[in-house]
């Protein structure tokens, strides 16, 4: 099957409306996708972090149980920290989603084909790993249904989305990881961050 759908169209998709879900966006184009959506002070952007975006949703999702925790990651990054789709599936955080933004191919260091590319399916490792919820979405009309499941469906869920391979204008978000982190735990926190 041939992807159809557009990162950036996707990434908006997933955000609008999107109320108070905290967002982690893994490192390069996910990150650019969030920002060109629109910034917000809840969406913590990795810069230079591969493989760890699903790992730090957990850590969020455990930390903060009551509010749901969006990861948007792409499959390169994904593939880099394959493992923490097992300790999630153990972990079992109910409030936590993953949307994999699957290009196949590797957007930061010159579009290489990963693996997904040749195969590799990330719902299936994520359901042999436990998640309540995990499948592929090729085109617009199963986009709508994804994302119900991603924004409310009990997790762990993990949505793995093929989107056409294609070099857009970057969108950064800000560099600074200390502005970054203060921005982000003030509003998430409030005044209760003052106090802390």
């Amino acid at each position: 099957m041939k992807a159809t759908l557009h990162r950036r169209e996707v990434v908006r998709t997933l955000l609008a409306e999107r109320g108070e879900l905290l967002v982690v966006s893994g490192l390069g184009s996910t990150s650019w996708d969030c920002t060109a959506a629109g910034d917000s002070p809840l969406t913590f952007p990795l810069w230079g972090a591969m493989g760890v975006a699903a790992m730090t949703g957990l850590g969020l999702a455990l930390a903060q149980p009551r509010r749901r925790v969006l990861v948007i990651t792409g499959d390169g990054e994904m593939l880099m920290g394959l493992t923490s789709l097992a300790t999630i599936g153990v972990q079992r955080p109910r409030n936590l989603a993953l949307a994999v933004i699957d290009n196949e191919r590797y957007g930061e260091t010159g579009m290489q084909a990963t693996h997904t590319a040749h195969g590799v399916d990330l719902a299936a490792i994520a359901r042999g790993c436990g998640f309540d919820a995990a499948q592929v979405v090729w085109r617009e009309s199963g986009l709508k249904a994804a994302c119900r499941r991603l924004r409310a469906g009990a997790g762990p869920v993990l949505v793995q989305i093929k989107v056409v391979p294609e070099k857009l204008p970057l969108a950064l978000p800000p560099r600074e990881g200390a502005l970054l982190k203060a921005r982000f735990r003030r509003a998430l926190l409030g005044a209760a961050m003052d106090s802390a």
